[in-house]
Parts: C-alpha cells; structure tokens; sequence
C-alpha cells in the first residue's frame, strides 16, 4: 500500500518508539504490534543515549523513519520529584530537544510526545481543558517536570508553525499497569500502595502507612488504555486530528477515562484487593500534592475514543501481576 500522507502511520510505516523498555512506550510498542505494525525501530539506552544530541542526529541519520513516538522521559512521585529537580527538568528538556528536532532534521513530518497532566495549572477548573495550559501557577512539588513538558509542546506547536510539521502532543492523566515502578522512592502513588499493602499482608503487619490526607483527587488509566488511544490517533486523519485544536493552534489532546476517584478510596480499593486486614494511617506532615485532576477528555471522544479497561479490573490485574512478579 502506497504512503498515505494524511494519516500518521500507515501499513508498512517505519515507527520509532522512544522509551520503549518503559512502561508507557512498552505498552504503545505491543499494541502496534498487535494492529500489525511491525515495523518498529527500538533501541535500549545502551544502544542510543537520547541525552547524547551526537548519537540522536547519527541515530536519525542513519534510519529511514516515518513517525515518532516519543515516550522516553524521567519520571517519578512527589518523592523523586522534590528530590532530584534538577535532573528532572534537565533530562526531560535534553531528551525531548534531541528527539524532536533530530527528527524534523531528518524529515520526519510525523511525531507524537507524550506529556503529563501536570502541565496544568494546580487549581485549574476541573476536569481540565487542553485550552487551561500556562493559565496559572504550576504545583510546587513537580514544576521542573512540569515546566520541561510544557517545552515540549510548545516545541511541537513551533516546528509545526515554522516547518509545516505534524506533530501532536499528547497529554495522559496517572497511568499503572505493566512496566510501572514499585520502588517507594521513585513511584507514583498507585504502585507505591500496590507495595505497601501486600508488603504488609505478608509481614502480618497491623497498619499502613500513606503520605497526605487521602483527600486528593485523581484519575487514573491503565497504560493499555493509554496506548489503545494513541494509536487509534496515529491511525486517525492527521488533517481530522489537527482541526480539533484549530482555535488555538496548541497541538495537545488530552488522554484519560474521565473519572476520578479520592486518594483515600483509592487506598481502601487496593487494600480490599490485596486482602490486607489492617488500618491505614495517614501522614499528614507529608504533601499532598495538586487537590486535584481530573481530564477533560471530550477532545479525544469526539474523535471516537473511550477507554476499555475500569479502575477495578485494572487494579486487580496489576496487583495480581505485581504479586507474581515478586515470586520470580
């Protein structure tokens, strides 16, 4: 089949995933592969150090791609966040410079990064629309990170404004599933209790302990999910998908289930899951991060997209996962 230049990907194309040995670009890698893309290229940060500008150019260079997926990124809780800010702001800016304009160098007209939905302000209108980008104050605990994907799409808008290139951010809310993170340093909130609470089951212990007050609100969307969207926009009509931010001309489409759920019924949910019989208490020295954030997904629904997976198959699956993987 001939090269269909309206769509992002077409049959045949070649797709180079960044970050693909992570959970998110894992996830895109198999679900590409399971809509009969095999044309992927791959490369471990043995292979190509995407913080090494040198290697990306001669990486891009080298290759014939046709569409990126930028996946690669540092990323990490309230804990990793406040303690490495400096490396969070400086890694996610160099990989994302590199791979974007490494791309554009060497004509590559397709490209999708992906964000956070930290990108929003902290007390933005809720569920929060692509349109409340930079319309107030970031939330202190992870504005580094923050501040570098926001570089990143403003990246995309100017490459496309000046060099008439298709590239389109998108931003996913709290993800888990295969591939996340359980170390209580580095993880989100969802491993992190996944961890706790079996942790705590097998010791016998009487309590758990969570940071904050459990009153924080947030969505969350298995990364199955999170990939089943992406490529159902990768499959879509560039033309169509462009067209829904016109008015603004910022290249961002949200990613979530529109739901949301209170960290403290979240605790409970993973709690009852594990079967873990004891209390939970919580910290209230801790932080407790934005009240809340929820997405505003009427974007990409009305491209046709809903999410397949709820928030309590997803979690029974992961926690199932997570408990065998400890065998191992």
């Amino acid at each position: 089949m001939e090269k269909n230049d309206s769509l992002f990907i077409y049959p045949g194309s070649t797709i180079y995933v960044a970050g693909h040995t992570g959970m998110v670009g894992s996830a895109i890698s198999r679900r590409l592969r399971q809509g009969g893309n095999n044309n992927l290229l791959l490369r471990s940060h043995a292979e190509l150090d995407l913080l090494d500008q040198g290697a990306v150019q001669h990486f891009f260079q080298q290759q014939q791609v046709d569409c990126v997926v930028l996946a690669a990124a540092m990323v990490g809780g309230i804990l990793a966040n406040s303690s490495y800010p400096a490396d969070f702001i400086y890694q996610n800016l160099m990989i994302q410079n590199n791979v974007i304009h490494g791309a554009w160098q060497s004509g590559v007209k397709n490209l999708v990064f992906l964000g956070s939905s930290c990108i929003y302000p902290r007390l933005a209108p809720q569920p929060m629309k692509e349109e409340y980008l930079l319309s107030g104050p970031l939330e202190p605990t992870n504005e580094p990170y923050a501040v570098a994907k926001i570089a990143g799409i403003k990246m995309c808008e100017a490459y496309n404004r000046q060099y008439g290139t298709k590239y389109l951010a998108v931003m996913p809310t709290n993800l888990y599933g295969p591939g996340d993170h359980y170390d209580l340093h580095d993880s989100h909130v969802l491993p992190a209790l996944i961890r706790k609470m079996t942790e705590a089951k097998e010791r016998g212990e009487d309590n758990v302990v969570v940071w904050g007050t459990g009153t924080p609100r947030r969505e969350f969307l298995h990364c199955d999910d999170l990939a089943d969207a992406v490529v159902f926009l990768l499959s879509s009509e560039t033309g169509r998908v462009f067209s829904t931010f016109e008015h603004n001309g910022v290249p961002l489409i949200n990613i979530g289930c529109g739901k949301d759920i209170s960290i403290r019924e979240l605790a409970e949910l993973v709690k009852n899951i594990v079967g873990f019989s004891g209390t939970i208490e919580w910290d209230q020295n801790k932080p407790d991060g934005t009240p809340r954030k929820l997405l505003d997904i009427s974007r990409l629904e009305k491209l046709g997209w809903k999410p397949k997976v709820s928030l309590q198959q997803g979690v029974q699956a992961t926690c199932a996962l997570y408990k065998s993987d400890q065998r191992l």
